[in-house]
């Protein structure tokens, strides 16, 4: 696909430039899923069955009433990616005796179901939100993203991107300004 710079036709070489809108992400929220849901001394699942907003990463929030009671364990979280397909992503271990956020790394479409497993005892609750990593729909071998906008005024500072070849809920952008519901566009070439 051709280029124009400087006014003169320039070739990428057999690569395409996409200009994709990934809708008007809010600012992410610790139970943008789904409420904080009692856990137990044995594992819980919580079904969940809801879209995402936009494809984004997700989070989980722990607290409790008796610190003690939150364990170093990972919620492991089942959804789908852009593409339908069915991913499921352990997330970062919580810090034992803390309350806290663990941030994920893959763009959830949907989320169907999180599983925590067993904690110390049934105080500790969990959470789980959206975070700010925002999915792209193609697969990308490196970072290849050229700007990217929000309420269509180009970041001034480059976003955070993250490419994954083989599986597409790898690819994701976190832009340098904070998600506030406006519109969200990354340019970027392809194969």
């Amino acid at each position: 696909m051709p280029l124009i710079s400087g006014g003169t036709l320039m070739p990428i070489s057999g690569r395409a430039v996409y200009s994709e809108a990934l809708g008007s992400p809010a600012l992410g929220a610790t139970a943008a899923l789904h409420a904080a849901a009692a856990t137990s001394t044995a594992a819980t699942t919580v079904p969940v069955v809801t879209a995402v907003d936009v494809p984004r990463n997700v989070t989980a929030t722990v607290a409790a009433g008796t610190l003690g009671d939150i364990l170093a364990v990972q919620v492991v979280v089942t959804g789908t990616d852009v593409e339908g397909r069915t991913i499921t992503e352990s997330l970062p271990v919580f810090t034992a005796g803390t309350a806290g956020t663990v941030v994920g790394a893959r763009a959830f479409a949907t989320v169907s179901q999180y599983v925590v497993p067993a904690m110390g005892g049934a105080t500790p609750t969990v959470a789980l939100g959206t975070g700010a990593k925002l999915g792209l729909r193609r697969r990308l071998t490196h970072n290849t993203v050229l700007a990217a906008f929000l309420n269509a005024v180009k970041e001034a500072t480059a976003p955070t991107v993250v490419a994954d070849a083989t599986n597409v809920s790898g690819n994701t952008v976190t832009l340098n300004s904070a998600l506030n519901g406006t519109a969200v566009v990354v340019d970027y070439y392809g194969a």
